[in-house]
């Protein structure tokens, strides 16, 4: 399939994503779930003006666009003038809340002083493969694109097509020459066109295209749906989709940020409120897995992928979510989520498809585990549920369990090769993986395997919020006896935990703390300067902020990781995508310094953020150095759910 890197903008519902360009091409359609699967190589409108060639709406040399989201609300509308003709043109992109349908509106005005005759033409090309091959049926008002588990249908409300063309269109297309006697064919794209009329000066003429996408059933059936959407109130579904999120949004307000009076404040607005209308865009809502970020790279061709569920990522953007009372869903991914997703023997995966299914992998990760123990109590934290905790109490015993064996093979042997004389930190990591009994562990960036000061940190927090899971339930010992846990068997495994948290302690400050540095560093093999050092501090309280040898490491952090525009990268010689700033680096710091009470410095590193979001307010991965704009992946969940955290810290402040 073509590649098509920059989602610049995200539309969707419960079950449906969909994303554009900036110029209103629509790229992906996602169904019935977030991660899978995906539908179009490519969908291109255009209109044929007088006697012209096609003018495709989303690439033209005469074409000015301007784009925007209807006010607090997932309905995209991109404005398309074309300057030759004097014709504007409106397209307004939405999915229903309660039907699973994709409407396109088209306004046209003629802004010219003579008349333009004009014909609208879709040319979609759909994925197709030799298990799952795609064909096309022309139906009453457009066509259906089907192949042997759904079916892909295109049409317009209340107009019937003037031509089509089902094999051979992408050659012809561009004249606007299609035609096809046959009504079926065995053809992945196919190209349909309407008939808009004259439009007189001044004149406003509409088109409705509905996209519905299903299971392939009986033909009959599908046909009785198509005439059923038809049937549909368009313009009432508009009011009531747009009525829905305004609504969401005041909902979702934890915070209680009111209209901002000047335009900084104007702009932290924008990106908490569309944070909010993210995360539900992003979530599975029967399991409440959540993806990283729309996908952008389907062929591989740069990174390993970003629409699936990464538990560390989503315990990030679930204690967001608990910010912005989206109680129930964060509840869902612990409790549905998590449990269907953990191994037997305690641990979780790298990333996994919102269904529960296990994704591609590459690696392990000892901090995807650590982070849902944290995670489970910080959802406790904001709504004190005993019951949450004793529903997800088995789960995290044994991933503390697990983490607890991890602890002893990796921490505990480097003292025991130390007091044999040995330098733990000296020792080859590929010569000494067949000592231990379990994997090592890639860092959370994906890039390096060995003992990170990231990874601890976490696992000791898992510790920490362990040990505070026994004690709000063992107020009572019959709380124990329910689960069927002996108060004996409780006692013992605190003490084995307090005992591992100074283990790994002591491990950090004697292997991971650099005295030439004098700073912490990022692990025992290159001992980079990397921003997740500061996850020792927030949010996983190993360090206190002010400690001297934690303020050391910021003052290295910002020598070696600050760039000229005040953005941060991730580490030292960073390089993929060509090393820029993190947003999610630039909110690290300002935690710290919010947690210092160093409010100017903290000040700084949140402007970065504040500058370079997007055009609609979504936050990127990246940010390009030069341009200052979102690079790479938009709407990154992480970079969101930070943000609201960092917002949550300066409200309390």
């Amino acid at each position: 399939m073509e590649n098509k890197y920059l989602n610049e903008a995200i539309i969707g519902n419960k079950k449906m994503i969909a994303t554009f360009t900036s110029k209103g091409e629509m790229q992906r359609v996602y169904f019935p779930s977030k991660d899978n699967r995906q539908y179009i190589n490519y969908f291109h409108t255009g209109v044929k003006i007088n006697e012209s060639d096609l003018i495709y709406l989303h690439d033209d040399i005469n074409n000015t666009y301007k784009q925007y989201y209807d006010t607090d609300t997932n309905i995209l509308n991109t404005e398309i003038t074309n300057t030759y003709f004097n014709l504007k043109m409106v397209q307004t992109d939405f999915v229903l809340i309660k039907e699973n349908i994709l409407l396109k509106k088209y306004t046209f005005l003629n802004e010219s002083k003579i008349d333009l005759n004009t014909q609208f033409y879709i040319h979609s090309e759909l994925l197709s493969d030799t298990n799952n091959f795609v064909g096309c049926k022309i139906i009453y008002g457009g066509m259906m694109q089907y192949a042997h588990d759904f079916t892909f249908s295109t049409f317009a409300k209340g107009k019937d097509i003037i031509k089509h063309q089902i094999n051979g269109s992408i050659n012809n297309i561009k004249r606007t020459e299609i035609y096809d006697k046959d009504y079926i064919g065995m053809s992945k794209d196919t190209s349909i066109a309407y008939e808009i009329g004259t439009i007189k000066p001044g004149e406003k003429k509409e088109l409705e295209i509905a996209i519905l996408i299903d299971e392939n059933k009986n033909i009959s059936d599908i046909e009785d749906e198509i005439e059923r959407v038809k049937r549909i109130d368009f313009d009432k579904e508009y009011i009531n989709t747009k009525a829905y999120w305004r609504k969401y949004v005041k909902q979702h307000n934890g915070l209680k940020i009111k209209e901002p009076e000047n335009s900084y404040d104007e702009r932290i607005y924008e990106i908490y409120k569309r944070s909010i209308l993210l995360f539900p865009l992003l979530t599975n809502a029967e399991t409440g897995a959540i993806i990283a970020s729309p996908e952008i790279d389907e062929n591989f061709t740069k990174c390993g992928r970003y629409a699936y569920c990464w538990p560390r990522d989503a315990v990030f953007m679930t204690k967001a979510m608990d910010i912005l009372k989206m109680n129930k869903e964060t509840e869902k991914f612990y409790k549905v989520f998590c449990q269907k997703t953990q191994s037997k023997n305690g641990m979780w995966e790298q990333r996994f498809y919102t269904d529960g299914k296990l994704a591609p992998c590459w690696g392990y990760q000892i901090d995807e585990t650590a982070s849902v123990v944290f995670g489970v109590y910080e959802h406790y934290k904001y709504t004190n549920s005993e019951k949450f905790l004793k529903d997800n109490l088995q789960m995290c015993e044994k991933a503390t369990d697990f983490l607890k064996r991890y602890v002893k093979d990796w921490v505990e042997s480097a003292f025991k090769n130390d007091g044999q004389g040995i330098d733990n930190s000296q020792i080859d990591l590929k010569d000494n993986l067949q000592a231990h009994k379990y994997h090592v562990s890639y860092d959370l960036w994906e890039m390096c395997e060995g003992v990170h000061l990231y990874s601890l940190a976490s696992i000791y927090s898992a510790f920490v919020s362990m040990l505070k899971i026994y004690d709000v339930l063992g107020k009572d010992v019959s709380d124990f006896e329910n689960n069927r846990l002996k108060q004996e068997k409780v006692e013992k495994s605190k003490k084995e935990i307090e005992k591992l948290q100074l283990e790994i302690k002591k491990y950090i400050n004697k292997y991971l703390y650099d005295e030439e540095k004098k700073s912490y560093v990022r692990n025992t093999e290159d001992k980079k300067m990397d921003i997740s050092i500061i996850g020792a501090v927030t949010p996983f309280e190993v360090f206190k902020p002010k400690e001297k040898k934690v303020q050391n490491t910021i003052e290295r952090i910002n020598l070696s990781l600050r760039t000229y525009t005040g953005g941060y990268q991730r580490f030292e010689n960073d390089n993929y995508m060509n090393g820029n700033p993190w947003p999610i680096a630039n909110l690290w710091m300002t935690l710290y310094y919010l947690e210092t009470g160093e409010k100017k410095k903290a000040k700084e590193t949140f402007d970065f953020v504040i500058k370079t979001a997007g055009k609609h307010y979504l936050l990127g991965e990246q940010v390009n150095n030069e341009t200052l704009k979102p690079n790479w992946v938009i709407g990154l969940g992480w970079s969101h759910a930070m943000f609201v955290i960092v917002l949550e810290k300066l409200y309390e402040k």
